[in-house]
């Protein structure tokens, strides 16, 4: 195609080599050509064969160049090739009289070898005293209106193709007339076809919703269209094509408003969250399970942050502590769970806390007492551990503990009577035994010397005789809390035999023994025991050895003790007779 560039752009006379009938008329008309020419759109004329007759400045501004005057120029020769054929079949309808106008949409190629898109109006004007038909076109540059309805196009793919990824349909509600708007992905969520068609009644929706759902969408639908933001998103099942239930995340808010700001239309976006929901309901359903278990645990279990307060408490611990889970959800459990020594009485430091501090499991096992907050204490077994958060750091503790009061009393009544007599309640032989050699490895290490009095009853026998084993034991009873009464709180007093008992003084010198022994024989010399009536009397003997830092073995102390008693008897009964006493001190020798 021969192209000539204008370098003044605005000078577009009819090409003096192109000879056609109309070009007279238009040089004879100048009003006309100033009008078209002073045109701010595009203007052609172009002959029944064609050929551009006249072209005005704004055309050649749009197009960057001119009709060539070498030959006759045609209009099909500056569309692009692929619109050239829809041109020209319109062009042709003018020519046969088909049509008397046409209006469309081209592209035009430009001077600088672009494509240009236009849009073309032509009307077919009819020639005047023998002048042929002239199409005059009116030409506008549409080039920034395309490429922003492209950028449009693309960015409402892009958006769709978004929605469609995240399984989003889109719904706009037209409150004026109750209809409904459903967008393709709306459709396919629900099993239809992308074009199938939807009754956009909202009752008609309603009706698909689950039963156990619709009054909730009825009572909150209309909130959701007065932009309540409380609730613009609504949850709910809804019935799909094949019958089965999806779930709907639907959020949606006002986009248009009457003059008073009440809404007239609402668009909003439904998210199938179904895959979701199942997920949920299967921890919530979890998490009710493990809370049954937990709440059904006997022992009792808490839980806590990494800074020790309390999370969470089952009923065990409730009624273990004697405080309610939501007053000691928040609190330190230092101050729900206190505990203290059974021995000394001292605070013991709280397992959790512990736990948090060292980073590892701690237990404790024997001599912790829980002081509950209802005022009443408890024997306790507890196993403190940590829990590891998602990143490897200590998240918290968990605490079980056990009340384990029952089991430790049967295990202080199975070592009391392990260790002390039945009847007497005072320490039986083998605990004395045990005693006495504790003090005598005592007396190696600080020096001291001990006093150990034997004690033997007189005239027992007859009673037991007389009044019966029944009488004998409330009256041996009575004799065991006389001696206990005779000596210090932390004197060990036993029955070591039938009517036969010892006394172990701790830290006592030998004249200080001797009046504890006389104190005894004098306080059970004094006992009247009366049984069915009848009054009894007994008496009772002592004899005292001194436990010091030179001894062969405490059994041999015991011998001692028993043999300086059985001199007091011998002497007459009713008296306290010393084992150095007995012996010339110059032959006694424990070495």
């Amino acid at each position: 195609m021969a192209l000539r560039h204008d370098p003044r752009m605005g000078e577009t006379r009819p090409s003096s080599a192109v000879h056609h009938p109309a070009i007279p008329a238009l040089r004879s008309t100048g009003l006309m050509a100033r009008i078209l020419d002073a045109a701010p759109l595009g203007m052609l004329l172009v002959g029944l064969d064609g050929t551009i007759v006249y072209s005005n400045r704004a055309f050649a501004d749009m197009v960057g160049y001119v009709p060539a005057a070498e030959h006759a120029f045609r209009l099909l020769d500056m569309a692009d090739p692929a619109d050239s054929l829809a041109l020209r079949l319109q062009f042709e309808r003018l020519v046969r009289g088909e049509a008397r106008s046409w209006r469309g949409e081209y592209r035009f190629r430009h001077q600088r070898q672009r494509e240009l898109s236009v849009r073309l109006a032509a009307n077919r004007l009819e020639g005047k005293d023998g002048e042929p038909d002239i199409i005059i076109l009116q030409l506008t540059d549409i080039e920034l209106q395309k490429k922003a309805e492209e950028a449009l196009v693309y960015s409402e793919a892009r958006w769709n193709t978004a929605l469609e990824s995240a399984r989003q349909g889109v719904w706009e509600h037209d409150i004026r007339t109750d209809t409904m708007f459903y967008s393709r992905m709306w459709r396919q969520m629900r099993g239809m076809a992308p074009d199938a068609e939807v009754d956009g009644n909202q009752e008609a929706w309603i009706s698909r919703i689950h039963p156990d759902d619709r009054d909730y969408i009825r009572a909150n639908i209309s909130r959701q269209g007065e932009d309540d933001r409380l609730l613009d998103a609504l949850e709910y099942r809804e019935r799909i094509q094949d019958g089965s239930y999806i779930w709907i995340l639907s959020r949606g808010r006002p986009s248009e408003w009457d003059e008073n700001g009440k809404a007239l239309r609402t668009i909003g976006t439904d998210t199938d969250i179904t895959r979701l929901k199942t997920v949920e309901l299967e921890l919530a359903a979890e998490k009710e399970r493990l809370h049954i278990t937990l709440q059904s645990i006997a022992d009792g279990m808490i839980s806590a942050n990494a800074d020790g307060r309390v999370e969470f408490m089952n009923a065990a611990a409730e009624q273990l502590t004697g405080m309610p889970a939501a007053e000691a959800r928040g609190r330190l459990v230092s101050d729900v769970f206190r505990l203290r020594s059974d021995n000394s009485g001292e605070p013991l430091a709280c397992p959790i806390l512990d736990c948090l501090e060292k980073s590892q499991p701690v237990r404790v096992e024997d001599d912790a007492i829980l002081y509950c907050c209802d005022g009443k204490t408890r024997d306790i077994r507890c196993t403190a551990a940590p829990v590891p958060g998602a990143s490897g750091e200590i998240a918290g503790a968990v605490l079980v503990f056990q009340d384990v009061t029952q089991s430790r009393t049967l295990q202080r009544q199975l070592a009391h009577s392990a260790s002390h007599d039945a009847l007497t309640g005072l320490v039986n032989r083998a605990a004395f035994e045990r005693a006495l050699e504790a003090n005598v490895a005592a007396g190696r290490a600080n020096g001291r010397a001990s006093s150990l009095i034997y004690v033997d009853l007189d005239h027992f026998k007859p009673v037991n005789d007389t009044a019966g084993h029944a009488a004998g034991d409330a009256l041996l009873k009575q004799v065991a809390q006389t001696i206990r009464d005779s000596c210090r709180a932390h004197d060990v007093v036993g029955r070591i035999g039938g009517d036969e008992f010892a006394v172990l003084l701790e830290s006592c010198p030998a004249e200080s023994g001797l009046e504890v022994a006389g104190k005894i024989v004098r306080a059970v010399g004094a006992l009247i025991f009366t049984w069915a009536g009848r009054q009894y009397r007994i008496g009772a003997s002592a004899g005292l050895a001194m436990v010091t830092v030179d001894s062969t073995s405490p059994l041999g102390f015991m011998g001692e003790a028993d043999a300086a008693c059985y001199a007091a008897k011998a002497a007459g009964r009713g008296r306290a007779v010393a084992f150095s006493d007995m012996v010339n001190p110059v032959s006694r020798n424990r070495r």
